[in-house]
């Protein structure tokens, strides 16, 4: 997935300590517990969760990034390093929704370390007797071992599988809404520079889904019972180069649209790193988006158009770059501003 949360494990500290007040009038009501509240489709799934009613624990590694549910929520560290702490914070849990992943490895974080971690906190759900687990995975994750990112999200759907804990397993492509990279960065690009280059012939194809309608799904999902799965897209499929198109057409900019070898648009996208102190782009994705890995023909997950959203967000679509980067190294900041 394009969009997913990079929560790279911190150093060891007193787990006891670390969690923040929250709301207690609601301590009678089912408690559900969101990996990454603070962060990206972890943030759609705790407004809706708390819209409903429902009491809502987040794990986190940035405690300190700014919290939009006030004394609603209520904060735990995301304490891979101590098992035991981990389990307590996941005792009288009824569902548990992990948004948990890295999108590329990085001296921060490497997809070894985010399987170890993932697994560690499926063994923690079992010891807390977790009533299920809503897990985010990836498009066809069982058929690309060959590419980091899909040989990890296999490997844990597995794991998850192994342990005998009513689960969903839900498998976005491209995720897009408040706060996102993938759309921003195509318009940021489009908006900066004079020429984009698009990898071959740009004919492979993608459906983007908006992060609400993620969110709504995967609660869906949690009401269900046994083991369920669900390919996460939206209403709309585009060809790569037509959505680049389209997004260049609804910001209102003109600019060349040329295909480039693979390897040639990687080693720009290189060049362009320092400036932006981010990986734009990694092997691997350009691997994945050209096979189509980020295309189902499932029905629709959602009714939320790109074309749509986008338009609504013309005037400040792209105007300030996201950095992948840049959200896990400024942990007192949110998505939305880095």
């Amino acid at each position: 997935m394009i969009e997913t949360l990079l929560l790279a494990p911190t150093p060891r500290r007193d787990h006891r300590s670390q969690s923040i007040p929250y709301n207690h009038h609601m301590a009678n009501t089912p408690l559900h517990v969101v990996t990454g509240a603070l962060g990206y489709t972890g943030q759609s799934v705790t407004e809706q969760l708390l819209d409903r009613g429902v009491r809502v624990r987040t794990l986190t590694n940035s405690p300190n990034r700014p919290n939009p549910f006030g004394d609603k929520l209520d904060i735990h560290p995301l304490a891979f390093d101590d098992p035991d702490a981990l389990a307590r914070s996941l005792e009288g849990a009824e569902v548990l929704y992990n948004t948990y992943w890295v999108r590329f490895n990085h001296n921060l974080f490497t997809f070894e370390r985010a399987v170890a971690s993932t697994k560690a906190l499926f063994d923690a759900a079992q010891r807390a007797g977790v009533g299920r687990i809503v897990h985010v995975s990836i498009l066809h994750a069982r058929i690309a071992d060959d590419l980091g990112y899909y040989k990890g999200k296999h490997e844990l759907e597995v794991a998850l599988e192994q342990t005998g804990i009513p689960h969903a397993i839900i498998r976005p492509g491209v995720l897009f809404g408040r706060g996102d990279i993938l759309v921003n960065n195509i318009a940021w690009m489009l908006r900066h520079l004079p020429v984009f280059g698009i990898f071959g012939d740009g004919r492979y194809r993608l459906r983007p889904l908006h992060v609400d309608d993620m969110a709504a799904l995967m609660i869906d999902h949690a009401s269900r019972e046994g083991i369920t799965h669900a390919d996460a897209v939206g209403p709309e499929g585009f060809e790569f180069r037509e959505l680049v198109r389209t997004i260049a057409g609804i910001i209102g900019v003109r600019r060349l649209i040329v295909g480039v070898p693979p390897g040639i648009g990687y080693l720009v996208g290189r060049c362009v790193n320092p400036l932006v102190k981010d990986v734009i782009i990694t092997r691997e994705e350009i691997e994945g988006l050209m096979r189509s890995l980020l295309d189902s023909d499932a029905p629709a997950a959602g009714t939320t158009k790109l074309t749509d959203w986008a338009t609504e967000h013309r005037e400040t679509l792209g105007h300030r770059y996201a950095s992948e980067v840049g959200r896990r190294v400024k942990r007192d900041e949110s998505y939305e501003a880095i």
